[in-house]
């Protein structure tokens, strides 16, 4: 069913589908899917891979890279296993094998076994339902949409202005490295950052994590920059706070061969007038909504107010998921809304509630949260209170794994009693996380949680500990 990038098939404004989703990723296959589930008919225009951002550049191949890791790294806190060390060819080979070797037939086959239409090339609005989709061979053609078209095109990199021009890594270089930097310098602090800080100085490289403000994962609960902190300097990782790039150079080029950034070391100079030098430089100063081919104004939407998360300029016909809707860059998040939508879409009933958002940060250790911190909850008016428990008081956590570091933290309201966000870090903290999103998005109070009984030896009990410090509640 997909149709080939050079041969278009489709005649001039030919009305090839009920819905139309322009971009491929996570958050648009499961909207097409979703809407040919439910009688509608389908087509997902993509002009790179059908599968997306996260399927070859970021969830999977990052996540592919860090398993093992962590694995390994567990052996070395556990009396009476023989420690193991990573093996940087093999982890290598693991995550293109994750990543199909960014071939993404295996996916074009799920769209016609799901009966998705898939049209290859580039989109442009230029009408009412209306998409002229761009080829690579320069030919192209209008198709119309019979009820819907959707965005679902994603993100893309943020980039200061000191760096355009100069040939560094942003994330899809550093997934798809074939060789391990000696030296990585990464600019950032956020997940991403810590992420590829975590792999890259395990598989070797002498990584300097870059940091403009106080800490790392500077938004989260002050203890998350704590022991993240500590775990990536006990790997090795140098990290510079209240740190600015001013100037960059790099006599490099762009390999045209792999597509990749490839030349001689990159030197910065920082706000601190200290020089640096390495062989790679990462860029992870976050993501904006790729917008910026759609052609919006010829159907009057604002693209700055779109990508500022502002829909109300959208005509009844138009609809954003996903990171291009300008909300938290997050896979689940897209495919919740693809959900949604899709249920709307087909004229079933779905709610308005604002749905919390998880995030798990796949550090060394963990870090997993929902919901508001205290600070912003009681910047949103909430009168709270709080409980915090240290992992190595939960003996179900502590059999994990010997040195164990962990943390956890719930902010529930006061008058309410209802649990507003929750915090973990420590080992397999992703683990715990959907009971705190459960709670809230159930609305049950921490006086019913009490009596949720938790098994014995399990990471879980770290609930019945925080929960046994809110019994006034």
């Amino acid at each position: 069913m997909p149709v080939s990038p050079d041969s278009p098939t489709q005649s001039q404004d030919e009305s090839v589908a009920d819905v139309i989703v322009l971009g491929g990723g996570p958050a648009g296959e499961v909207l097409a899917e979703r809407v040919v589930r439910a009688g509608l008919s389908a087509a997902i225009v993509e002009h790179e891979l059908l599968g997306g951002e996260c399927s070859y550049y970021a969830c999977i191949p990052s996540k592919a890279l860090l398993r093992p890791l962590q694995v390994a790294s567990t052996t070395a806190h556990l009396p009476g296993v023989e420690p193991t060390a990573p093996i940087p060819d093999a982890l290598l080979r693991r995550r293109s094998d994750w990543v199909a070797h960014y071939d993404d037939a295996g996916q074009a086959r799920w769209a016609d076994k799901a009966g998705v239409k898939v049209l290859r090339g580039h989109a442009r609005l230029v009408g009412e339902r209306q998409i002229e989709i761009h080829q690579r061979s320069g030919a192209h053609h209008t198709v119309t949409a019979g009820r819907a078209v959707v965005i679902a095109t994603g993100s893309t990199p943020r980039i200061p202005a000191v760096f355009e021009g100069v040939p560094v890594w942003d994330h899809r270089d550093a997934t798809g490295a074939q060789e391990v930097p000696a030296r990585l310098m990464i600019v950032g602090g956020g997940p991403v950052a810590c992420e590829a800080a975590t792999w890259m100085s395990a598989l070797g490289a002498q990584v300097t994590l870059l940091v403009r403000g106080a800490d790392v994962l500077g938004d989260a609960e002050p203890f998350v920059a704590d022991l993240v902190t500590a775990g990536l300097e006990a790997a090795g990782v140098t990290i510079h706070t209240f740190t600015e790039v001013t100037s960059v150079r790099r006599p490099a080029g762009i390999d045209p061969g792999l597509g990749r950034v490839k030349g001689g070391a990159v030197t910065v100079r920082t706000s601190e007038s200290e020089l640096m030098e390495a062989e790679e430089l990462l860029l992870a100063t976050g993501r904006r909504p790729d917008l910026d081919r759609l052609n919006l104004e010829s159907v009057d939407v604002d693209a700055a107010a779109l990508a500022r998360g502002d829909h109300s300029g959208l005509p009844d016909w138009l609809h954003v998921i996903g990171d291009a809707a300008g909300g938290p860059a997050l896979t689940h998040l897209g495919k919740y809304q693809a959900r949604q939508l899709a249920a709307r879409l087909s004229g079933a009933k779905t709610t308005s509630d604002a749905t919390p958002v998880p995030q798990v940060v796949f550090t060394e250790p963990q870090v997993a949260s929902v919901g508001l911190t205290e600070a912003q909850a009681r910047a949103a008016g909430h009168s709270t209170v709080t409980a915090e428990v240290d992992f190595t008081d939960v003996p179900g956590a502590a059999l994990l794994r010997d040195d164990l570091t962990g943390r956890a933290k719930l902010v529930v309201d006061a008058d309410t009693g209802l649990v507003l966000g929750a915090t973990f870090v420590g080992p397999a903290a992703g683990e715990l996380l959907h009971a705190a999103t459960v709670a809230i998005v159930g609305k049950v109070p921490v006086g019913t949680l009490r009596h949720a009984v938790v098994a014995f030896p399990t990471a879980s009990e770290v609930w019945l500990h925080l929960l046994e410090k809110l019994e006034r509640v």
